[in-house]
């Protein structure tokens, strides 16, 4: 017994001097690790804080037309400068341990662990004002292993070297607050036209909401989630005795003023245009590893600041006073340059980009795409079906649907592809989709890379699937290049404020991806320059005869209209452009005035700047040849038949007989469906 309990005291001696040696083994690593790094730090030095600079954005002539902090948008101030409420909150919400800590708060650290740990999911953050404010200088916002240890050698170099009131004061002048606005000075003088030095406890603490997601906590974006952060801010300030009860009373109903500074966007040209190149260089910075927030980039843009202006002044002219909005674009068929953008009528009111970010019924602008695909299967611009009332059935026979034209009548014969395109014809339009098949329309919309899913019911083909106005003139767009489709672009070059180039699109030019055949491409367009030619008038007269008067030049472009929303979109072969008109709540349109804005700003904005350029006309490619013919019969013209017009057809659907031909004045719709369904085409073989 007594060897037992001699041989378990020296194992029990044993594990306690292993446990000894570890503890001593660790010990001496932290200390070593500490030492390295402080030798490291020592070494290297103190970080070097800079304020990233403006960057300033060119126009496609190399014209100065913003910049991204423009005029007052940066200031550094001291913390003596600025509203003492402001350090007081931003230390409540961000990090109350920030003068007891060295840069980490390590209990916060590990109630952030367990939280997470519980939650299956990363749900809150422990980072330190020096951790957020090391990352705003020296680092991007990317959740990786290798930023965080970044993170924290920068935290611990910046708190070795700078004293906390330092670091509160860089924070305070480096966090983002939303709409371009970086410090706090910045951000007071954009949301209350006033020096940081001058708010009260209640817009102090709205303020410092705001960096934890500007998209959400931005006053001038989503109020009330801003004032329930504030409240919360005021609650924590009266927590940690920073302010009494009176004081966060008289804060939750003091009446604040939001006046975001007309002067520094009203300075700036073409807000809209210069969001989304922000985006974009955002992108390209990134992939080529650097941050746009380094600041001091120059970069140029497509934009035609010629194009900006007349667009801006024609919407001015024609936009009627109240709640209506419009989206304008323009953009070069060979490069994809977009040379113009209006997202909406003002955007101090509003930022949201109606070009971009909205989506909308597209009405009959979609029936370029739909007679695209008839094109390609097997329809000719001389393919004819009457317009007549109809009912189709679909979903198995289990719903109808009634499609009608604008002006509630119909043709009442039978009129051809063209004609039917020229006046808008929706009977036509729903007959085609169900010729042709919706999963081979739903695979040209796929080609075209449209975000948008077919839906297996007639009225696709009326435009009844929400698009953006961008993608639907990126459509045309590609029409007018012959089929081949490139990208939007909105920017050419970026140089740092080194003088480095990052990017060049001419080192990066995309050749493009066809889409449509250079056949179909011209066909389709000079069929779209139908809606300008009277020679189509029938029941309804052609839908742009009311802005024929304007046209100097030749132009292809179809118009849409929905209960709640008005387009135009077209081109001429050196540019494309593309308006749309409605409300955001999806009112319906029914002023008279406000339905013609669409075609009055299409048409002035394509006069305008072609003004002094060269006439193009549309060159017809090889296997591609143009027929005089009579519009009524789609057999060749000659001085007997009145409704003349030039139609260009691929070569095997060019017509043999003469519009006097007594079998094509014969041949009715009531023979020939005989042979097909009430609503099928004529024969494809009628002129040959």
């Amino acid at each position: 017994m007594g060897r037992i309990q001699h041989r378990k005291k020296v194992i029990r001696s044993k594990r306690w001097k292993r446990l000894f040696l570890l503890c001593v083994a660790a010990g001496c690593a932290l200390l070593s690790a500490f030492i390295t790094l402080r030798i490291y730090a020592q070494i290297v030095g103190a970080p070097i804080i800079q304020v990233p600079i403006s960057s300033v954005f060119l126009d496609s002539q190399g014209n100065v037309i913003g910049d991204r902090f423009e005029d007052q948008r940066r200031y550094w101030i001291s913390l003596e400068e600025m509203s003492p409420f402001l350090p007081q909150a931003t230390v409540a919400v961000e990090d109350q341990e920030f003068y007891e800590h060295h840069g980490f708060d390590y209990s916060r650290i590990a109630g952030a662990i367990l939280k997470d740990i519980k939650a299956g999911k990363k749900v809150e953050g422990a980072s330190t004002i020096t951790q957020q404010y090391a990352r705003n200088l020296f680092l991007t916002h990317e959740k990786s292993w290798t930023r965080k240890i970044n993170e924290a050698l920068y935290a611990y170099r910046l708190e070795l070297f700078y004293d906390k009131d330092e670091l509160l004061e860089g924070y305070l002048n480096t966090v983002y607050f939303g709409h371009g606005m970086y410090g706090v000075e910045a951000a007071s003088r954009f949301y209350f036209a006033k020096s940081a030095k001058s708010l009260t406890l209640a817009e102090s603490a709205l303020l410092v909401g705001i960096p934890k997601g500007p998209t959400y906590y931005s006053p001038l974006v989503n109020e009330e989630k801003a004032v329930t952060r504030q409240q919360l801010i005021l609650t924590l300030m009266e927590n940690q005795q920073k302010i009494t009860a009176d004081q966060k009373e008289r804060a939750f109903n003091e009446n604040y003023v939001l006046k975001a500074e007309d002067s520094l966007i009203k300075q700036k040209t073409a807000p809209y245009f210069l969001e989304e190149v922000w985006k974009e260089a955002t992108e390209i910075t990134l992939e080529n590893g650097r941050r746009i927030e380094e600041g001091g980039w120059t970069i140029e843009t497509t934009l035609n600041k010629k194009h900006q202006q007349v667009a801006e002044e024609i919407v001015e002219k024609w936009m009627p006073k109240g709640e209506l909005q419009i989206g304008f674009v323009s953009m070069e068929p060979d490069t994809g340059y977009v040379t113009a953008m209006l997202g909406g009528r003002n955007f101090t009111d509003s930022p949201f980009n109606r070009v971009t970010q909205a989506k909308r019924q597209p009405g009959s602008t979609i029936k370029a795409l739909l007679f695209a695909a008839a094109l390609e299967n097997g329809f000719s611009p001389l393919t004819y079906m009457k317009s007549e009332r109809t009912i189709f059935t679909y979903d198995n026979g289990r719903q109808e649907y009634e499609p009608k034209n604008v002006n509630g009548e119909f043709a009442g014969h039978p009129i051809s592809l063209a004609q039917a395109l020229a006046i808008s014809d929706n009977i036509y339009a729903v007959k085609t989709l169900e010729q042709i098949g919706y999963k081979p329309f739903q695979r040209l919309t796929e080609r075209f890379n449209l975000d948008m899913k077919v839906k297996d019911a007639p009225s696709t083909a009326l435009g009844t699937t929400e698009v953006s106005l961008l993608e639907m003139t990126k459509v045309y767009n590609t029409i007018s290049a012959g089929g081949i489709q490139k990208k939007p672009k909105y920017i050419t070059k970026i140089t740092d404020k080194s003088g480095n180039v990052i990017y060049d699109i001419e080192n990066d030019e995309e050749k493009g991806k066809k889409v449509l055949s250079e056949q179909d491409s011209f066909i389709l367009s000079h069929l779209l320059t139908g809606m300008f030619d009277p020679v189509f008038n029938d029941y309804s007269p052609a839908t742009g005869i009311s802005i024929r008067a304007k046209q100097t030049r030749p132009y292809a472009a179809k118009s849409g209209t929905t209960n709640t929303d008005q387009y135009l979109i077209g081109f001429s072969p050196q540019l494309t452009a593309g308006v749309w008109n409605g409300y955001d709540q999806g009112k319906q349109v029914s002023d008279a005035e406000a339905r013609q804005v669409t075609k009055q700003v299409w048409i002035e904005f394509m006069e305008a700047v072609h003004q002094g350029l060269p006439v193009e006309p549309f060159i017809a490619p090889d296997g591609v040849q143009g027929v005089i013919v009579d519009i009524e019969t789609g057999g060749i013209a000659t001085s007997a038949c009145e409704k003349q017009r030039l139609v260009y057809m691929k070569q095997k659907d060019v017509p043999t007989k003469l519009c006097t031909d007594p079998k094509l004045k014969q041949q009715t719709f009531e023979e020939s469906v005989e042979e097909s369904e009430p609503w099928s085409i004529f024969p494809f073989n009628l002129f040959e």
